[in-house]
């Protein structure tokens, strides 16, 4: 009868377990007492047997705390196989299996957040919460979620349990589930948890070891630039990868910082080059200006004269500040945001530029006819028009950037507030 009634459970077979229980009503309490091993309702739960299982736990529930030669309850097994319809049946009979430990020390919510199963994972929390507290040998669920790959899970388990303590909880070496995605170089899991948590970015482990220290210690590949785009949003690196470089002594690991690091500075030359030529252009133009002005000037209107003289002195101004900040050498130049500054004192240079024009079209010919005179106005008003709509433009655009940034910081602070609150 034995026998015929672990066949049964390998197969699932229910009608044989319902003839063998009538022939013999204790035959489950006597192989639980005779065996030390896998009981019938273990291999249902493993086989994924339903009918089998229901069958089982409605007649003795107690077996559902029955444990295995590796400590297992039969939860273990069908958390690990993710069978969400047995874990539901096992959960109702018993839920405080939830919390029992293999020989591992793994409850059955490590084993499936291990394999990925999330709807397990789900029905395991929503039953017991404290089991996923509890940590295997110093690491966290959490840890367990990055250490095998299973960000789904991990993205789950944060929106339901993963307040900041919690996700800032270290392991035996101190590193926190952050330390280990650089590790792991987990493109991904790192910018979720930088995005959407309140992770420590500039929090050491046990030997003093950054972010960027455990990434230099690893080997170096494409996604080291990736990663280092992510620390960058997170300030845990400056913009411009010096301190970064610094902390990358391999000479591999250096080139593949600095190809991203040249991309920048690409971009920095560039801008630093144009703006220089730029400049120079505009300064000798508002000089010669000065130095030889219009007719008009030697006429006696003083607003015209003093609308051209402020507009260009403007322009001469900004750009001789351009050109003595470019050759200065100053370190702090060779950051994106004080090329946006450099950037933004040309555009005021290029707008009194304008107006100086504007002022001399207005003014250079003195013309009688009216079709002179509305040619003229058009000319100008078109200038002013253009001028004026493209100036509009660039400030929306930018203020929709910052506004978007701006959105952004403060919903990583609200989330930030409410898992600390929750």
């Amino acid at each position: 009868m034995e026998k015929r009634l672990f066949e049964a459970s390998l197969d699932g077979n229910i009608n044989i377990l319902l003839k063998l229980l009538q022939e013999d009503p204790l035959i489950l309490d006597r192989v639980t007492l005779a065996r030390h091993g896998d009981t019938p309702l273990h291999i249902a739960s493993m086989l994924g047997h339903v009918d089998f299982v229901k069958e089982v736990i409605t007649r003795k529930p107690y077996l559902a705390i029955e444990r295995d030669a590796q400590n297992r309850v039969p939860l273990h097994v069908a958390s690990a196989k993710g069978h969400t319809a047995i874990v539901k049946l096992l959960i109702s009979a018993n839920p405080e299996t939830c919390l029992v430990r293999d020989g591992d020390g793994r409850n059955p919510l490590h084993l499936a957040a291990i394999k990925g199963w999330c709807e397990v994972v789900k029905e395991l929390v929503q039953a017991q919460p404290h089991a996923a507290r509890a940590m295997v040998q110093q690491d966290t669920i959490l840890h367990l979620c990055v250490q095998h790959n299973q960000l789904e899970v991990l993205k789950l388990l944060v929106e339901t349990v993963g307040d900041h303590e919690f996700v800032n909880t270290k392991d035996a070496d101190g590193n926190t589930i952050l330390h280990l995605a650089v590790a792991h170089k987990q493109i991904e899991t790192i910018n979720f948890l930088i995005l959407n948590t309140t992770i420590e970015v500039n929090a050491s482990n046990t030997n003093g070891e950054t972010l960027m220290d455990i990434l230099a210690k690893g080997p170096r590949d494409e996604k080291d630039q990736q990663i280092i785009q992510a620390l960058i949003q997170a300030r845990v690196v400056d913009a411009d990868h010096e301190s970064l470089l610094e902390q990358i002594p391999q000479k591999s690991g250096r080139k593949m910082v600095f190809g991203y690091k040249k991309k920048s500075a690409d971009w920095l030359d560039k801008k630093r080059n144009s703006l220089m030529v730029v400049a120079s252009l505009i300064a000798t133009m508002a000089f010669q200006a000065v130095t030889d002005p219009p007719k008009f000037l030697d006429e006696q209107d003083d607003s015209r004269h003093r609308i051209f003289l402020v507009s260009n002195t403007v322009c001469f101004v900004s750009t001789l500040s351009i050109i003595l900040l470019l050759i200065s050498g100053l370190p702090f130049l060779k950051r994106r945001f004080f090329m946006w500054v450099l950037m933004v004192i040309m555009w005021i240079a290029t707008t009194s530029m304008s107006v100086t024009y504007l002022v001399i079209i207005l003014n250079l010919t003195v013309v009688t006819d009216s079709k002179s005179i509305t040619f003229k106005y058009a000319v100008a008003n078109v200038i002013m028009y253009v001028w004026i709509g493209l100036t509009v433009l660039l400030v929306v655009g930018h203020a929709i950037r910052l506004l978007i940034l701006f959105i952004r910081l403060i919903i990583k602070s609200v989330k930030g507030v409410f898992n600390m609150c929750c």
